[in-house]
């Protein structure tokens, strides 16, 4: 990877012609200073259309024509991107598209679970390259910086380490709060409390490296990878051991002061039959380790949903409950967001199988008939496009977002306080 992309920020402009002036993203400057900024706004666009030839790109910009000319060949200079083969339109010359090199620059992502560990290496253009995994029944800090030092050295072997963008983890925050959710035995969480994991990683590794929410970290991967552009505005869930979530803004993943925003699973739902002032937290209700407790009661197998992530149908008896009670909470909590943000959609994934996810939008659609949204403006439900991955693939894009990305200061600014 060019050096010079590493552990720069980006200048943003001001004035008139400034990044901001026509609505973000497809803005560009021609002032002096910002050459970064334009190389990463022009990146950003490629990514989100596919391909660009130069003359779409100056007018999605408004740079100059020689501007986006000297741009592109700096970045394919650089080998971020690729001409692609002439196409011929009805008027004028052929154009040639450029689009991004997948061999450009690589990332590797980090996801920690509850249950278990994976670890991706990501293409320039978001395709996944390889994966490995590690199951177990709790965390262990040492277990898991030992298959995390070992895994990368194996995703690393024979890339050029300068084409190496950085590696990302996505985590549950204090993981030492959930002992008795993940069943592992009293006190056998604590140590997380003193586990510096960024630190740990560096330790192992000879790359940058960005630590986010494992929730968070999927929102980026819907954005980054998944969403292409749709919408500028959602709420993103992912229904995991514990459900958590994401908040984009303008096109932007906005993780908030504490990097908390758009977690939904503190939100409070109604335990039913227990009255008015009965409440729980969306946590435990609309998670996955909900459907785990009810496969035991039932005598199934409790592993089930993790060994096989791709076919749940033989726990369909445990499985079509919850689903219901999942679906219905969800739509409570939507209608909740949508008051505060009138986001564009609502956009639900998750570590199961695509049927059993579209099977939850379907129910998530009809559940919203049950509340009054007198007021509120209209939005979509719509399915996730990444599945279980998505928190590894999240964490692998936090190293192409901070060095490539136009708004990298958005997720990468310090919380404050």
């Amino acid at each position: 990877m060019p050096g010079r992309y590493r552990d720069e920020r980006a200048g943003s402009g001001g004035g008139a012609d400034g990044p901001d002036a026509g609505g973000g993203l497809s803005r560009g400057t021609n002032q002096v200073g910002v050459r970064l900024y334009n190389e990463r706004l022009v990146l950003s666009l490629i990514r989100r259309h596919g391909r660009l030839p130069k003359a779409e790109i100056a007018r999605l910009t408004g740079l100059s024509p020689q501007t986006i000319t000297v741009i592109m060949r700096g970045l394919e200079a650089d080998g971020l991107v690729i001409k692609q083969g002439r196409q011929r339109g009805k008027v004028g010359q052929p154009s040639v598209p450029f689009a991004l090199n997948p061999d450009g620059a690589l990332s590797i992502g980090v996801k920690v679970g509850r249950r278990s560990a994976d670890i991706v290496l990501l293409d320039f253009s978001g395709a996944v390259r390889r994966t490995l995994r590690k199951d177990y029944r709790y965390p262990e800090p040492g277990a898991i910086i030992g298959f995390i030092a070992s895994g990368v050295r194996r995703l690393a072997a024979r890339i050029p380490e300068e084409r190496i963008a950085g590696i990302g983890v996505a985590t549950p925050f204090e993981l030492w709060n959930w002992e008795e959710e993940v069943d592992a035995p009293p006190g056998a969480m604590q140590v997380w409390r003193d586990v510096d994991l960024k630190a740990e990683v560096e330790a192992v590794s000879a790359w940058p490296v960005h630590v986010c929410n494992d929730a968070t970290a999927a929102c980026a991967a819907e954005l980054v990878v998944g969403n292409s552009g749709r919408y500028s505005d959602f709420l993103y869930v992912f229904v995991g051991w514990f459900v958590g979530g994401g908040v984009v803004l303008n096109g932007s993943l906005f993780p908030g002061r504490t990097g908390y925003a758009g977690a939904v699973g503190p939100l409070p739902v109604q335990v039913p039959g227990t009255g008015p002032r009965r409440f729980r937290q969306l946590i435990h209700t609309a998670s996955i380790y909900p459907l785990e407790r009810r496969l035991i009661a039932d005598g199934a197998d409790p592993s089930h949903p993790w060994t096989s992530a791709d076919d749940w149908s033989e726990q369909e008896a445990d499985v079509a409950p919850w689903i219901e009670t999942v679906a219905g909470d969800l739509a409570m909590a939507m209608v909740a967001a949508e008051a505060i943000i009138d986001f564009e959609a609502m956009i639900v994934d998750g570590a199961f199988p695509p049927p059993i996810r579209a099977r939850l939008v379907q129910r998530i659609r009809a559940r919203l008939e049950d509340f009054d949204r007198q007021a509120l403006p209209p939005f979509e439900v719509v399915e996730g496009s990444i599945g279980y991955h998505a928190r590894a693939i999240g964490a692998a894009c936090l190293p192409l977002l901070a060095n490539f990305a136009r708004d990298r200061d958005v997720l990468f600014k310090d919380a404050a306080g």
